[in-house]
């Protein structure tokens, strides 16, 4: 019997939804919770206009918030669908469930979390997808992998090929005992792809991800990379990421045509209150159906990202979305959203 196949959409295509965790007082948001809250408030308004928006909370009385949030926010109520479930924090990119295509059917992925190699808690997280499966209408078939994958460090263009990083993907922390070799047999033959493109260079400072690939380079469609570009030599990311920009480069299609690279200005750095680098990237933005929300960190640089991703989509609407809040805890647009088929 022939196995059945598998595909990974990429993120342009049609999505029923978009899941997010909202942040709480009990959640490292404590500090900043009611700029993060307005930034959630406006991004599920943003979601709910394109698709659906599954919001998940870690118990009633997030919920019974939330709702009121959503109510006084005019979203229509049958834009959006609450569900009540315990996490440890709000990056449900790295372990919401990753969707598929199989024979069809939309298979839910429920890879193992184990919060970046260890750095935080964690067990609540892991158990989310399979909580959410439980409590979601229409059904997926959910697929658990013994496996520890982020979603946050692939970036697939929809035609079999994914795109990671070297410094994420072979961290010792994540799968340890396995060579590169067998992560990448692993990849294949749980996404149903069949390249994987390696890059070796490109962080950007203050991520605690181990260079997450949607902090540094997305494929915008087939035949097209958007990437963080670095052109001041004093500073600190010139040299990783000029690396990182000369290995684009040097990759090619499945034709042997190099790909359309379209770089994205690297934001004037942003620093918290005690003086630390905050990982501010124009490469976290979130596609929707028919639009990018795009972060925006109140930096000069802002106006230009914004120009360059209206090159890299030119038939979508970009709309900027202020991210600065996300920012003070190491993350940003991508890293709180999942799309869901």
């Amino acid at each position: 019997m022939k196995p059945y196949k598998s595909r990974l959409p990429a993120e342009w295509e049609h999505q029923s939804g978009v899941l997010i965790s909202w942040p709480t007082n009990s959640t490292d948001w404590c500090d900043n919770l009611a700029d993060a809250e307005a930034t959630y408030v406006e991004l599920t308004k943003l979601i709910a206009q394109n698709c659906h928006a599954y919001i998940c909370c870690d118990d009633s009385d997030t919920r019974q918030h939330v709702q009121q949030c959503c109510n006084k926010a005019g979203i229509p109520s049958e834009r959006f669908e609450l569900f009540t479930i315990p996490y440890d924090d709000t990056w449900t990119r790295d372990y919401g469930p990753i969707s598929l295509v199989r024979e069809n059917e939309v298979v839910w992925l429920n890879f193992k979390f184990n919060a970046w190699g260890n750095k935080h808690p964690h067990q609540q997280d892991n158990l989310l997808t399979s909580l959410l499966h439980q409590q979601f209408s229409p059904k997926r078939v959910l697929e658990t992998i013994n496996f520890v994958l982020e979603g946050g460090s692939i970036e697939c263009d929809g035609h079999n090929t994914i795109i990671t990083t070297s410094l994420c993907l072979l961290d010792p922390a994540r799968n340890s005992g396995l060579s590169k070799k067998q992560i990448e047999d692993r990849l294949k033959s749980s996404l149903g792809v069949q390249r994987v493109l390696w890059l070796d260079h490109g962080h950007i400072k203050g991520d605690d991800t181990d260079a997450h690939i949607d902090t540094l380079a997305r494929f915008c469609s087939p035949d097209t990379i958007t990437y963080v570009q670095c052109i001041d030599p004093a500073d600190p990311h010139f040299e990783s990421l000029s690396r990182m920009e000369k290995q684009l480069k040097s990759f090619t299609q499945t034709n042997g045509q190099p790909y359309n690279l379209i770089p994205l200005p690297l934001p004037t750095a942003c620093f918290n209150q005690q003086g630390q680098q905050l990982p501010a990237t124009y490469a976290n933005f979130l596609i929707l159906n028919g639009c990018v929300i795009a972060p925006v960190y109140s930096v000069d640089s802002d106006s230009l990202a914004m120009v360059q991703l209206q090159k890299c989509f030119p038939r979508h609407t970009i709309i900027p979305i202020q991210c600065r809040s996300l920012i003070e805890q190491y993350g940003s647009l991508h890293c709180i959203t999942m799309q869901i088929l």
